[in-house]
């Protein structure tokens, strides 16, 4: 049988898995191999923990159509987004106040963008500025009380602290840069079921890649995981296969593997 003729459901992490960590750009064979398995029949889509505004411009330059974006928290399907989710207000503002208790720096956005909000600038005196383009709204006015919707959180709590945090588990919560954790969904693993459900499609049939250690919650034994040659120990130890880096074209190279796309 020609493996070929039987539709998969691709779920692509972007940093890392699509971009080269060094540079930030969009590997070149990336979207070539993307746009090649949407015309082989199959369905691809972007799972990444990008936030829909920031994720929206990505998925229409690879000329994707779908995205579980917002760690899960966000669905695009045939260009509609369906839901973008944001997190529980009771325990989100619960956490905040811990960590102001503790004496950490807070930033808070109540909406999807770059722009977040505080009452003073105790973050960027502990931690820095954050590592990507941010809207800074410092005003000692601001009570986060007040608010009726946040989507993320940003407390400047080193790792060795984070035990002091006991309401940190109560959301989502990842390390991207090391002097700060972020509050957001990470529930990767339910987007893609949830997904599946919408389009009547075995669980089986998903394919996942990823590199990062935010990536782990995707890998389930009911589907194919591969991890990139540039992935980190642990992530490589759960996958179904390994492919080459991402720079050495490791996506295209695991679809040839497994007869998604033909050799050229």
């Amino acid at each position: 049988m020609d493996v070929r003729n039987l539709k998969k459901y691709f779920f692509f992490d972007i940093d890392g898995t699509l971009t080269d960590n060094r540079t930030k750009q969009v590997v070149p064979s990336v979207k070539p191999t993307l746009q090649a398995l949407q015309a082989a029949g199959h369905f691809v889509t972007l799972a990444t923990g990008r936030a829909y505004y920031k994720a929206q411009p990505f998925m229409q330059a690879m000329g994707l159509h779908n995205m579980l974006c917002a760690g899960g928290g966000a669905l695009v399907l045939n260009d509609q987004l369906l839901y973008n989710r944001p997190l529980n207000l009771t325990k989100a503002q619960a956490l905040i106040q811990q960590a102001t208790d503790l004496g950490y720096g807070v930033l808070v956005a109540p909406a999807d963008s770059d722009a977040v909000y505080a009452s003073n600038d105790l973050f960027r005196q502990q931690a820095g500025p954050r590592q990507e383009p941010t809207t800074y709204h410092i005003d000692p006015q601001f009570d986060y009380r007040q608010l009726s919707q946040i989507f993320k959180i940003y407390v400047a709590i080193p790792q060795a602290e984070e035990a002091r945090l006991t309401l940190k588990d109560s959301l989502g919560y990842l390390r991207f840069e090391a002097p700060y954790l972020v509050f957001q969904y990470d529930e990767k693993h339910r987007g893609i079921l949830e997904v599946m459900a919408q389009l009547q499609a075995p669980v089986t049939d998903v394919v996942v890649f990823g590199d990062g250690m935010n990536d782990r919650v995707m890998f389930d034994p009911q589907w194919t995981s591969i991890a990139m040659g540039n992935a980190v120990p642990a992530l490589k130890a759960m996958a179904d296969y390994v492919t080459l880096k991402n720079t050495d074209d490791g996506i295209l190279a695991a679809c040839q593997h497994f007869n998604w796309l033909p050799e050229k």
